[in-house]
């Protein structure tokens, strides 16, 4: 049931996007908005990728305006990754054509399976995020 329900959702999710990111890309735009500041390296163990491949990515989304990099001020060799204004502005319009394509399911549900559903959501949520967000916040620690 999971995996349909992850299927469904990842259909719901194309139909909305217009995105000129790739997955991999889109991956390296979340980490970053909540990890203002993160160095490659992090960044990529974050990936589970390299850094030369992360380097990469980040190349094509810096093209893109997507992110921007700032030299660090305690290490003359690291590199920060910043979201750019234009980032930012790119997850907000995904993020509401999203929102848009699911709340059109969600009005079709019974009220009582809706409020079950996201009340699982939520919990669902909090403890992806602290798995996927605290452990790039634990690779970035090890590399300070």
């Amino acid at each position: 049931m999971t995996s349909t329900a992850a299927e469904l959702l990842e259909v719901l999710w194309s139909r909305a996007s217009t995105a000129p990111a790739s997955a991999s890309q889109l991956r390296v735009l979340f980490i970053l908005e909540h990890h203002e500041g993160i160095n490659l390296r992090t960044l990529a163990d974050a990936l589970a990728s390299t850094p030369p491949s992360t380097s990469r990515l980040c190349d094509r989304l810096q093209a893109a305006g997507f992110i921007e990099r700032e030299g660090s001020p305690s290490d003359r060799r690291e590199v920060r990754l910043h979201l750019s204004s234009r980032g930012r502005a790119f997850l907000a319009d995904l993020r509401g054509r999203r929102e848009r394509a699911l709340q059109t399911v969600l009005d079709q549900m019974p009220a009582a399976r809706r409020t079950a559903l996201l009340q699982g959501l939520e919990a669902f949520c909090a403890t992806a995020a602290a798995q996927i967000y605290d452990a790039a916040e634990d690779s970035d620690s090890r590399t300070a």
